[in-house]
Parts: structure tokens; C-alpha cells; sequence
């Protein structure tokens, strides 16, 4: 399996990203990368809505895109912002919906917008990213 990259950003802070397969497996992948990143910036209390977010995105791409991987970057745009995203070779937007009751799934994005300060999608040439922010509580 390939391993994390990692990119030094304006803030200081690395940025890490992982290229994973496109499989149900890796969504776990995904949240153990979300939940080491964060506590080595010791931002362990994002921790748990960063993995519920980084499920939910993943999940998505591995039940939508069309491609064989995903990537998974988690970045530190400010001090106390953190940017969840999730990279597909898929040009096709999420789409938002309200479920029905009883639906099993249809859940996820209003689930990320629940927790996330901010979300939305990019497209790229090749593809999109999916990304939800989380602020972290200015520290004194």
C-alpha cells in the first residue's frame, strides 16, 4: 500500500495525503490517517467529527466514482482550521438530499454539513474533491 505524503504548508503545519484503493476497506484507511494527523497537530478533540466526516467522503467516492483510487488529504489552512478532502477521478458532484425515514442511506452529506464549519465540492480537470472543514477552539 502506498504510503502518506507529506507537504510542508504556509501555516507550518504539514499537510498529509494517502492514495488509496477505491475499496470499502480503505474508508478505515482513511480514518486512521484523519486521527494520527490530528493528533500529531494535538487537535485530538476534531478527532472524532474529522473520522465521521473522512467515513462519510470516502464512502461516497467508493460507492459513486468510477476510478480505482481515491486520495485523502487532510490540510491546516489556518491555525485552527483543519480541511478534510477526498479526491476522485469523478466529475459528478454529491448531490444533497433530505432521506426518507426509513432510507438506509442518503444520510452522509447532512451529516458533514452537521459538523462542518464549511464543505464543498472543487472540480478539477480530472476529477473533483470533496472537503469539509472543522475550526478548532483558539487556544490561549
Amino acid at each position: 500500500m502506498p504510503q502518506p505524503t507529506t507537504r510542508v504548508r504556509p501555516t507550518g503545519c504539514p499537510g498529509y495525503s494517502q492514495t488509496l484503493p477505491r475499496e470499502p476497506e480503505s474508508v478505515g484507511t482513511a480514518r486512521r490517517l484523519v486521527r494520527v494527523t490530528l493528533a500529531a497537530w494535538r487537535l485530538d478533540d476534531l478527532a472524532d467529527d474529522g473520522m465521521l466526516i473522512v467515513s462519510e467522503l470516502a464512502s461516497n467516492a467508493v460507492r459513486h466514482a468510477r476510478s480505482r483510487s481515491m486520495r485523502v488529504t487532510i490540510t491546516r489552512p489556518e491555525a485552527v482550521l483543519v480541511r478534510i478532502g477526498v479526491v476522485d477521478r469523478s466529475r459528478c458532484s454529491p448531490e444533497f438530499r433530505e432521506p426518507h425515514e426509513e432510507a438506509e442511506t442518503g444520510r452522509g452529506l447532512a451529516l458533514v454539513e452537521g459538523l462542518a464549519s464549511d464543505w464543498g465540492v472543487d472540480q478539477l480537470r480530472w476529477g473533483k474533491r470533496v472537503w469539509a472543514e472543522l475550526r478548532a477552539k483558539e487556544r490561549s
